[in-house]
């Protein structure tokens, strides 16, 4: 819809150009052999016998190595830093709530905070103190995209922050989220001076996809890269979560109560202006876990332009899931047939087609499955951040998470449409093989920012993800929406559910089809509205 004549005839010659090597869709009719080469590694990578590949485990070591193994055979050049590996060292950290406190201090009284109950404080790499005034920052939000401006670097500098984790009306889901993301507050905040943050979550009822407790409940942990050059959150010295009662203990003899500015962040509506005059002491002390490594696998199809085969374009899924989780009766091994053996298959896939290819794409491409996904997206950030090739030469990430090839490939909704020229490229690669394009139909569910695509995002790469589309009221978003509530993060997302393994093929064309005209085609850039666009720093 932003496209120009010109534009479309660039776009209309690269299609040919890609279609002429890799056919079109209505090019092939027996897709049975296609969708058994992409069914045989969901098999494999969803078998019992890897346990639900948790990123750290003996059968998440194990898809790696399958993994590796289907790279060297399809002939992709090692790109990790240990052949097609790279190694991360991850280092989980648990709170010690005997030695941990917080006190609220006003006008010569002391109220404790009762850990679990009034506040929860998250771990930290090493233990921190921090005595210092409170300020109250609303949204805690800094947007400049979208003018959203909660703060002052004066009302923050040398205090606490307490902030509602909602966000304005006007924003939408994926930049309501993103702005939201600790990483990208704390980077805005610790530039203004503030020492430690505490935000009030929403009131939420017990996830429906987290197994049954029993006992205490454990003390927070976290999991942070071992290399302390990659924490996300530096000089912070407190990150805690307020509840209503602790809500209730900070507001008091503000005139404001929990309730009231509950609802109004709810409703997205402005939140008043509190000026809190008491001051906070905090001890968090962290015990260090056990250490373990887990890694990343990447491939990589040299790219056939000399000048062009420096530049990268990242097709990309993760390749964990969440293991064996709960106690007692019933199944316990979350297989993650979709979520996610089905994108690992499809990079799989799309890497052996484009190596087949007697004319490779003139940009290069790393294939590749990344670990800590389920964890919090750790994979991608660590190759973000430490990418196996100069950052500066990444152009784009194209990233499969549940991709849900639930029925046949009529509708593919991408997210991100909007936001960079990819969506361009998107629109034709799939059209040329009718299928109609859709943008993001749920974007308060901020699907965008919710899977390893973000991480290239935060780095100023434009990226784009997937999934399967559908109408209003048909039978493909009955069978959509019946997955996310009885299979999302489930045991039954197994290999005995319904999949159409052809839809999964073709979709995997298309992939690869696309892939080729972003190697090919202008370096991709982000809208100068995109919300995303302030990264690209490059």
């Amino acid at each position: 819809m932003r496209r120009t004549a010109a534009a479309l005839l660039v776009s209309l010659a690269l299609t040919l150009t890609a279609s002429a090597q890799i056919p079109l869709l209505s090019e092939r009719k027996d897709w049975s052999a296609p969708a058994a080469d992409w069914w045989s590694h969901v098999q494999y990578l969803a078998d019992d016998k890897l346990q639900g590949r948790r990123t750290g485990t003996p059968g998440y070591d194990a898809a790696v190595a399958y993994v590796e193994n289907q790279f060297k055979s399809i002939g992709l050049k090692p790109a990790g830093t240990d052949g097609y590996k790279q190694p991360i060292d991850f280092q989980p950290m648990i709170l010690d709530m005997e030695k941990s406190s917080v006190v609220l201090k006003h006008e010569g009284a002391s109220t404790p905070l009762n850990l679990g109950t009034d506040i929860s404080l998250s771990p930290l790499m090493k233990s921190a103190a921090v005595d210092a005034p409170l300020a109250f920052i609303g949204y805690g939000l800094r947007i400049p995209a979208k003018h959203v401006n909660s703060y002052t670097d004066a009302e923050v500098k040398g205090k606490i922050v307490v902030f509602y984790n909602y966000a304005p009306e006007n924003l939408l889901g994926p930049q309501r989220a993103y702005g939201r993301g600790n990483d990208q507050r704390w980077k805005a905040l610790k530039a203004a001076g503030a020492v430690g943050m505490i935000y009030v979550a929403a009131p939420r009822p017990a996830a429906a996809d987290a197994p049954p407790t029993h006992g205490p409940a454990p003390a927070p942990s976290a999991l942070y890269f071992a290399d302390p050059s990659l924490d996300s959150l530096p000089g912070v010295k407190l990150i805690a979560t307020l509840s209503e009662a602790g809500a209730a203990k900070l507001f008091a003899g503000t005139g404001h109560t929990p309730a009231e500015l509950t609802a109004l962040a709810k409703a997205g509506q402005p939140l008043p202006s509190i000026a809190l005059t008491a001051t906070l002491s905090a001890v968090t002390t962290s015990i260090a876990g056990t250490p373990f490594r887990a890694s990343n696998v990447v491939g990589m199809v040299e790219g056939s332009d000399s000048k062009l085969k420096k530049e990268y374009v990242v097709v990309s899924a993760h390749l964990d899931h969440l293991g064996v989780r709960g106690e007692g009766a019933g199944d316990h091994l979350y297989n993650g047939a979709m979520d996610n053996a089905s994108g690992s298959a499809s990079v799989i896939e799309c890497a052996r087609i484009l190596m087949a290819q007697k004319t490779k794409p003139k940009r290069s491409i790393l294939f590749i499955t990344l670990a800590g996904e389920e964890l919090g997206e750790l994979g991608s950030s660590y190759f973000a951040r430490k990418p196996t090739v100069p950052r500066q030469d990444i152009v784009a990430d194209l990233n499969m998470d549940m991709y849900l090839p639930l029925f046949p490939l009529r509708y593919i909704e991408v997210q991100g449409m909007g936001e960079s020229t990819l969506g361009n490229d998107a629109r034709a690669a799939f059209q040329s093989n009718d299928i109609e394009v859709q943008f993001d139909k749920q974007p308060d569910e901020n699907r965008f920012v919710r899977s390893d695509q973000v991480n290239f995002v935060k780095q100023g790469i434009p990226a784009l993800a997937f999934k399967f589309g559908w109408t209003p009221d048909s039978p493909e978003m009955k069978t959509f929406n019946e997955w996310v509530k009885t299979r999302y993060h489930k045991p039954s997302d197994d290999l005995n559910q319904p999949i159409d393994k052809a839809a999964a093929a073709q979709f995997t064309v298309v992939l690869a089809q696309l892939t080729t005209r972003v190697a090919n085609g202008p370096r991709p850039e982000w809208y100068p509205e995109s919300s995303f666009a302030l990264n690209a720093t490059r």
